[in-house]
């Protein structure tokens, strides 16, 4: 009796190693599901062409915009299931004439999401199918609650008003006032002023207003919207300033209105690079820290022109725009990124590898010097809540920085 428990206790032993030796070479062999969302002009189905873990394991990548997909999660079986349009509303592929890239099974079970689309813009709504995403507990770039927090302008900047408490001057964040509702809507600050309505992005839902009278005008509108309200000074700016991290990557921009728009990310611009200083990377590094960190975000701060000083007015976070001119290499530098997070959760730890985290992928930081090329943005706001432009080049005189 002895010897036939002992018999069948090393075959039991036996299978369920051969069990998980199998599973594990299934799980190589098949494809790691990566869903990006976004709609607009970047074909993601040739970005990631070629691509594999360090392990060799390949990747299958979806592409859809958020009016493409409905969301299903559950807390048994594979957490989330994502019904996919046939015919997907994806800008790049209504320009070019090819063979559907993506699959046409109307279903996929994604093992990660890159998310580059605003979920809540003035015509659309999909916070919905981002809460089945946070409910599957899908991984994902940026992290999910993140992305929640920034379908709403007041919990950025709450998380920033954290940091430039802590830091004072060396993170100089615009002083602003915030209403719930039109009552009481008294800004004690000085004018011209910045309003800014509800939720909005890509300045929609911003109003110049110069006087008081002018404020309580503006207050009988917003009598009518039924959402909050932030105010800010205006300052006359020589030049915006955009601050991009992906990853370990930094890129810096001037952006000056050619248009006469006094919103430069309206209208036309010119955009020049800038050399990353110490102060521009501090404060892009420490608005990465916030929400449990942001693997992709922009610092948007203003010069002005009377003062020289320079104001942090914003972040945005994963679906910021990228400029014409770099978008290529800082989509590479994003898929990178979401390379670098599949090997941390799909591959086994190699002990000759040290994995640092998102910021891992590369040890060298990009650095880069003023240009002699103005590009021309012309920028259009699209009902997914990205930026498209149209770009020209134009020579103009080097400046010195």
């Amino acid at each position: 009796m002895k010897k036939i428990v002992s018999s069948a206790k090393n075959s039991l032993g036996l299978n369920s190693k051969q069990k998980t030796e199998k599973k594990k070479q299934t799980e190589k062999k098949k494809p790691v599901v990566v869903l990006v969302i976004q709609s607009d002009k970047y074909n993601w189905y040739e970005i990631f062409q070629g691509k594999t873990l360090s392990n060799e394991r390949s990747i299958r990548v979806e592409q859809a915009g958020w009016q493409d997909i409905i969301v299903n999660a559950q807390s048994y079986g594979h957490p989330l299931i994502i019904s996919l349009k046939k015919n997907r509303s994806l800008m790049w592929y209504k320009d070019i004439k090819k063979t559907i890239p993506w699959s046409t099974a109307m279903t996929c079970m994604p093992d990660f999401v890159l998310i580059r689309n605003e979920v809540y813009t003035c015509d659309e709504d999909h916070r919905a199918k981002l809460y089945g995403l946070i409910y599957s507990g899908i991984p994902s770039i940026n992290n999910l609650q993140s992305i929640y927090n920034f379908c709403e302008r007041p919990i950025i900047f709450a998380e920033l008003i954290k940091i430039q408490k802590k830091y004072g001057d060396g993170f100089p964040l615009i002083a602003q006032e915030y209403f719930a509702q039109h009552r009481g809507m008294m800004y004690g600050n000085t004018f011209p002023a910045v309003a800014k309505i509800g939720h909005a992005h890509a300045g929609q839902g911003k109003m110049r207003v110069m006087t008081h009278h002018d404020m309580a005008d503006f207050r009988s509108v917003v009598a009518m919207t039924k959402t909050y309200v932030t105010v800010e000074p205006y300052f006359e700016g020589e030049y915006d300033l955009r601050i991009q991290k992906i990853g370990s990557h930094y890129r810096v921009y001037k952006r000056k209105s050619i248009s006469g728009n006094w919103k430069t990310n309206t209208g036309s611009s010119a955009l020049d690079v800038l050399d990353l200083t110490p102060t521009y990377k501090k404060w892009v590094d420490l608005a990465s820290e916030m929400m449990g960190g942001l693997d992709i975000l922009t610092v948007d701060a203003l010069h002005c022109t009377k003062s020289g000083l320079e104001f942090i007015l914003e972040v945005n976070g994963g679906s910021s725009g990228l400029a014409p001119d770099q978008a290529e290499e800082d989509n590479e530098h994003i898929a990178d990124l979401v390379i670098s997070k599949l090997n941390a959760i799909f591959v086994e730890p190699n002990p000759d590898i040290t994995t640092t985290g998102a910021t891992s992928v590369t040890t060298a930081t990009t650095t880069n010097t003023v240009t002699t090329t103005t590009t021309v943005i012309t920028a259009t706001t699209t009902t997914t809540g990205a930026t498209t432009a149209t770009t020209t080049n134009l020579p103009i005189a080097k400046e010195d920085e």
